[in-house]
């Protein structure tokens, strides 16, 4: 009983970690939504500035969530989870001190890079912890849940601390989460670093692949503000540093990441699923706060609080509906999730009337509740479809996609959106969003029928 006891009261620890951390990093990520206007005036950032102060943090999540889970994998997920935590607290306090824009931008990409190191390891550490595999519907559900709640809670928070003149403070409370989260950290048993994986480091890998994204990020975040010489000579590079990276991956003695993880079926859905979902749910709920805010004449709170009725729902949801995802294999969860955003981002069409008001409200719930089953089912696969000793690098491939996803489809609509006209542009986005997501639906779905059914995940 002492032995079982141990076990759970471990289990419960590192899990409440990892809730906590999840938070922290979507809070953080989703934040200057609610106060985007007042930090580009404050900081006097220009147009430029405005689109890499809401960018930054993403940049940083993109280029280094697998190379942080691979390095976990190699290293111990404990230590990159707490290296991350730190990062997390000193790049927040420098937001919270910023003179300027470029400061500000610089910072958040280190907070970047600090939630990358919790959010790539912290499934990792869980399913390394005794008696964790028993609840693995637990895990992806609180997993879920928290990241809902955090993208609902960061603009809120963000826009009450800018209504009260106090917007550095948001940054400063981040800093003080983020203290107690590497706090936290150091009372983990040694047994969550279990196991790691024997394969080979690939350092040539490691820093093409690294560079690769740093060059294509930023080359998506830059061409917001048109198609100039520097963001196509990003491009270039990215295509070429691609190119480099497979050919290394192709002929050199090692691989960053081993061939059969690559190749496996669930891995590869996992990866479409979390690609899709950045492309699609994401991106549009992203972009939503300045179309309400711009063009609907709300304010960036009453936006934000608006835009909870699908983070919200979806944090909701991930709780309600856990004893029903368990009853299904995981790339039904990603299918079902998939096309659930994809019906509510249909009904986000520009609304023209009272009913077509309605009509947005509805499509913001039904893709919050399909948002939490989505969530839960990329927490679960995230882990499952990759062996126990590339769980933190599976994580990361999953987030990674999430987020490159996130990236791509935040650009397109701030240039559709300026092409197109407000209600057209912001049908067209929508719509799209509504589209890719099903495409990504049809594509796990043909993974999963040429699975054999002792590989899927149960």
């Amino acid at each position: 009983m002492t032995m079982l006891a141990t076990r759970r009261d471990a289990y419960a620890a590192v899990l409440t970690l990892v809730v906590v951390s999840t938070l922290l990093s979507m809070v953080a990520y989703t934040g200057p939504l609610g106060n985007a206007v007042t930090l580009t005036a404050v900081l006097d950032a220009g147009a430029a500035g405005r689109t890499w102060i809401l960018a930054s943090i993403s940049v940083g999540l993109a280029v280094t969530l697998l190379a942080a889970g691979v390095i976990a994998d190699r290293i111990g997920r404990r230590k990159v989870f707490e290296l991350g935590a730190a990062f997390f607290v000193v790049a927040n306090l420098l937001c919270a001190a910023a003179p300027s824009a470029g400061v500000f931008i610089a910072a958040r990409i280190v907070a970047g890079v600090g939630a990358t190191g919790m959010i790539a390891t912290g499934l990792g550490l869980v399913a390394s912890t005794p008696g964790s595999h028993k609840h693995q519907a637990r895990t992806s559900t609180a997993w879920s849940a928290s990241m809902g709640a955090g993208i609902a809670v960061g603009p809120v928070l963000a826009g009450l601390f800018d209504e009260l003149d106090g917007w550095r403070w948001f940054y400063a409370l981040l800093a003080l989460g983020g203290a107690a989260t590497w706090a936290g950290t150091r009372t983990l048993a040694p047994t969550t670093d279990a196991p790691k994986t024997p394969h080979p480091f690939d350092g040539v890998g490691f820093v093409l692949l690294t560079a690769t994204l740093g060059a294509a990020v930023s080359a998506i975040v830059e061409v917001r503000n048109g198609l100039t010489g520097s963001t196509l000579a990003l491009f270039v590079t990215a295509v070429v540093l691609a190119a480099a990276f497979g050919a290394s991956q192709r002929f050199g003695p090692r691989q960053l990441i081993p061939l059969t993880v690559l190749a496996h079926r669930p891995f590869i859905a996992a990866t479409i699923a979390g690609l899709g979902t950045g492309l699609g749910v994401i991106a549009v709920m992203a972009f939503a706060p300045s179309y309400l805010a711009g063009d609907l004449g709300l304010s960036t709170l009453q936006a934000g609080l608006l835009m909870t009725l699908w983070s919200g729902t979806s944090a909701v949801a991930a709780l309600v509906l856990a004893r029903h995802a368990a009853r299904m294999t995981g790339t039904t969860q990603l299918i079902l999730g998939l096309i659930g955003v994809a019906l509510g981002m249909a009904l986000l069409v520009a609304p023209e009337s009272a009913l077509g008001h309605t009509r947005f409200v509805v499509g913001l719930l039904v893709a919050g509740v399909a948002s939490g089953l989505l969530n839960g089912g990329l927490a679960r696969q995230a882990v499952a479809s990759v062996p126990a000793a590339f769980a933190a690098t599976g994580t990361a491939a999953t987030n990674t996609a999430r987020y490159i996803g996130a990236a791509i489809g935040v650009s397109a609509a701030s240039i559709t959106a300026a092409t197109a006209g407000p209600d057209t542009g912001w049908t067209r986005i929508a719509v799209t969003g509504a589209a890719l997501s099903l495409a990504a639906a049809a594509m796990v779905l043909t993974l999963e029928r040429g699975t054999a059914p002792a590989s899927r995940e149960a």
